[in-house]
């Protein structure tokens, strides 16, 4: 029998920086992972790869689209989908090697095996050598999550299949169909459409990428369709069959009528759901929600005293970077810590091409509650530094509250907007006021310029450039 202060089950974003964390704090600490490499669905088969084939696809069709304006001639282009998929592994590999390299640095034990509650105080590990038995005076579950499927459409890991084999796939696919828009699923068709593949979404919503401000999803669906995404909001999936060489799915509009489609591959990218499939939960206290996930206290403690939970398996937003700030914090919790997570200053991104990024409220959440707010939109079709880069759509929009100039909300598609946010984070973090945000300097030319033209719109100053 193993003792340890700390034990973390999951090796994912919130679990390796949970156990590093630790570490630092002095407590003698033990990472759990049933697979061969550490980082869990982020680093292995979710964000790192994703962004990979993202980066590569879209360089892809830079050349395609854009090199010859700037005066770039490319002769007898060609994709070369082995050598792109390579280098996604490629990049892969580099991550996860350098969080085996954080471990040894860090000096945390590192068990490969399955992860069982036996009671409330013991952990069995069975691997192929055998089963460990360990305790740990605090344990802190971050198993994550797994794709969630829909009723009718059982994904078969050949023609239905999820993110996960999409990353994998041997050859180019000639057709796909993306069943859901949101994050995965419009990332997802970036990648495949920029390179060839037919690509079709077919989104139960009305928008893409519902949870974020309804007029990013709108202006995200322009812009895709633009770039040939056949895009199919209002329709319900009902069922997918595997053809053998191919598949197809059958879905109804909001009227109720009967369509399908065939294509090589249908994508499933509904959600995911918490992955607690033999963590022996049922040997223990921890309860549940009617979801499934773990409950947890503010703390993020579960009924067990010494237990903890983070990231995707206690539901919120399944972001690897919210999943890092919930290690962090329990680990300093535990080590008598005090302080809060503010989860609505927690940024969403999109990966697409423009990129598109939110943080804080959504003008759908505001008029719903009757909150007073005015607007600050600048689109990039207006920045200096955007038409020298030939990366004109989008706009970036702030919500401001009227009385005192707080900044309820940043909403970015454009050029690097995932970079952008990052101010619209530090200005709601530090409750600072647009006034503010557009007294400062902006180097110039830059994206970011197109945030204080946004903050002087939404204090009533009015733009300079526009």
């Amino acid at each position: 029998m193993e003792d340890y202060d700390i034990a973390v089950i999951g090796s994912g974003p919130g679990g390796y920086v949970a156990a590093i964390r630790s570490a630092q704090l002095g407590y003698k600490t033990v990472i759990i992972e049933k697979y061969d490499t550490l980082g869990g669905t982020c680093t292995n088969v979710g964000c790192i790869p994703t962004k990979a084939l993202l980066d590569s696809s879209h360089h892809y069709a830079e050349v395609q689209h854009k090199f010859n304006e700037h005066g770039i001639k490319v002769d007898q282009l060609a994709l070369d989908f082995s050598q792109m998929y390579k280098r996604k592994s490629e990049v892969v590999s580099k991550n996860t090697e350098g969080l085996h390299f954080l471990m040894n640095k860090n000096k945390i034990t590192r068990l490969k095996g399955t992860a069982g509650f036996v009671n409330n105080t013991t952990l069995k590990v069975v691997n192929e050598e055998g089963v460990v038995n360990i305790t740990a005076k605090h344990y802190i579950i971050a198993t994550g999550s797994k794709p969630s499927g829909i009723p009718g459409v059982a994904i078969d890991k050949k023609r239905i299949i999820t993110s996960t084999e999409a990353l994998a796939l041997k050859e180019q696919p000639k057709s796909m169909v993306i069943i859901g828009g949101g994050v995965i699923g419009v990332e997802m068709a970036s990648i495949f459409n920029r390179i060839g593949t037919q690509v079709t979404i077919l989104e139960y919503a009305d928008h893409l990428i519902a949870t974020m401000d309804h007029e990013l999803g709108k202006n995200l669906q322009k812009i895709l369709k633009k770039e040939g995404i056949d895009i199919r909001l209002n329709q319900s999936v009902y069922k997918a069959e595997n053809l053998g060489s191919s598949a197809k799915v059958l879905f109804k509009d909001k009227n109720g009528t009967e369509n399908e489609l065939g294509a090589e591959y249908i994508l499933v990218a509904v959600g995911r759901s918490p992955y607690i499939k033999g963590l022996g939960l049922e040997n223990t206290d921890i309860q549940l929600d009617n979801r499934g996930f773990i409950r947890v206290n503010e703390s993020n403690q579960t009924a067990v005293p010494n237990m903890y939970a983070i990231g995707d398996v206690i539901g919120g937003a399944m972001l690897a970077h919210k999943a890092e700030e919930e290690g962090v914090f329990v680990a300093e919790t535990i080590n008598g810590q005090q302080h809060h997570i503010h989860y609505d200053r927690i940024p969403s991104v999109v990966y697409t091409w423009p990129e598109v990024a939110s943080v804080g409220y959504t003008e759908e959440y505001l008029k719903k509650n009757n909150i007073a707010y005015t607007v600050g939109k600048f689109p990039f079709s207006a920045s200096a530094r955007a038409r020298a880069s030939m990366d004109t759509d989008g706009f970036s929009k702030v919500l401001v509250d009227p009385k005192y100039g707080e900044i309820l909300g940043i909403h970015i598609i454009g050029a690097r907007a995932a970079d952008l946010i990052a101010q619209g984070v530090i200005a709601q973090e530090y409750e600072v006021t647009a006034e503010d945000m557009f007294r400062i300097s902006y180097a110039h030319p830059t994206y970011s310029e197109t945030l204080k033209e946004a903050y002087l719109i939404a204090s009533g100053q009015g733009a300079i450039n526009i």
